[in-house]
């Protein structure tokens, strides 16, 4: 059952964030949102969620714009994405009660590690959400497709530490919004496991200005998406976490069967926002470094996708300064 005097924050009102919040809120458990330039239009109008699953309004919501003004919670979400991880040391410390946690529902590798420098170790549990979401406009989010979350608790160099207690009581209350969750006992392998999907879609979707459909269609790009998908695989074995065979199968089944979808990274691209290369590719490019071997597909990759992305901002902060 869920534990309704359990609260939570929401650190990041975007596709992730504002979509969970949101069925969070709407199942009855109490969820606080900070938020930036949303504020002013989500107090006035609430939060609305397309959603094959239904679609829901939310006319009224706990909306902050300070998050020195928020109380204090069980259970803080960053939702943010990993580009804007640098506003966090002012925000996180403040939020947490004393047995408070951060979930943290970013992509990429390492991002926990990170987060535990903030707040400890201690109260780090990574999330991974396998979501077709995307903002259309201030508080008005629309789901398209899936919406699992997997859960893993977080320790210093991801040594293994099982499923807890603590996992499964905040599992309950996502299951009572029917989120799914899946719980995992081994973090790292699941953030690996995520990346197989997310470094070839994502950053090709960027660099040939593509949706996951169109990347399925193409019989040369269907062949570099397994390529790449069998270099992160490599990445995790250099890692000591083992990605079974029949899992690119699986994920390239999957991709076929999704909905035509604009990926994350293409949606911030085309939006001339920064886009998170870091944390989806840098960073598993030095974990493997490390471990002694080279990704090199995937580096051509992240090399190409730091170019497009340079240029991108370049010519968007000469639009800025030509609208002054």
């Amino acid at each position: 059952m869920p534990n309704r005097n359990r609260n939570y924050a929401i650190v990041g009102t975007g596709a992730v964030g504002g979509f969970y919040g949101a069925k969070l809120q709407k199942a009855g458990l109490e969820v606080n949102f900070l938020l930036r330039s949303d504020y002013e239009h989500v107090k006035k109008h609430g939060l609305i969620v397309e959603s094959p699953e239904g679609d829901f309004t939310l006319p009224q919501v706990r909306g902050y714009h300070d998050s020195r003004k928020m109380p204090k919670f069980d259970v803080v979400i960053v939702g943010l994405k990993t580009t804007q991880n640098h506003f966090l040391p002012k925000i996180l410390p403040d939020l947490l009660k004393d047995n408070g946690v951060v979930l943290v529902l970013q992509n990429g590798l390492n991002i926990e590690t990170e987060i535990a420098k903030i707040v400890g170790a201690e109260r780090v549990i990574g999330g991974l959400c396998f979501l077709c979401s995307y903002k259309v406009s201030p508080g008005h989010i629309c789901h398209l497709d899936y919406g699992t979350i997997t859960l893993g608790e977080y320790t210093e160099d991801y040594k293994y530490i099982g499923i807890t207690n603590r996992l499964h009581q905040i599992a309950n209350d996502f299951k009572s919004a029917e989120i799914p969750i899946n719980l995992s006992a081994d973090l790292l392998l699941s953030r690996w496991k995520k990346l197989v999907w997310n470094i070839p879609y994502n950053g090709l979707s960027v660099v040939l200005n593509a949706r996951t459909d169109e990347l399925m269609a193409n019989p040369d790009t269907l062949i570099l998406v397994e390529q790449i998908m069998r270099e992160v695989v490599a990445g995790a074995k250099s890692c000591d976490r083992i990605i079974p065979d029949e899992f690119i199968p699986h994920m390239l089944d999957h991709t076929h069967k999704m909905k035509p979808y604009r990926t994350s990274m293409k949606i911030d691209y085309d939006e001339s926002r920064p886009l998170e290369l870091e944390a989806i590719f840098g960073n598993p490019i030095r974990a493997a470094e490390q471990a002694g071997i080279k990704l090199p597909q995937i580096e051509v990759l992240y090399r190409m996708l730091k170019f497009v992305d340079a240029e991108n901002q370049e010519a968007e902060r000469k639009r800025q300064l030509l609208s002054l």
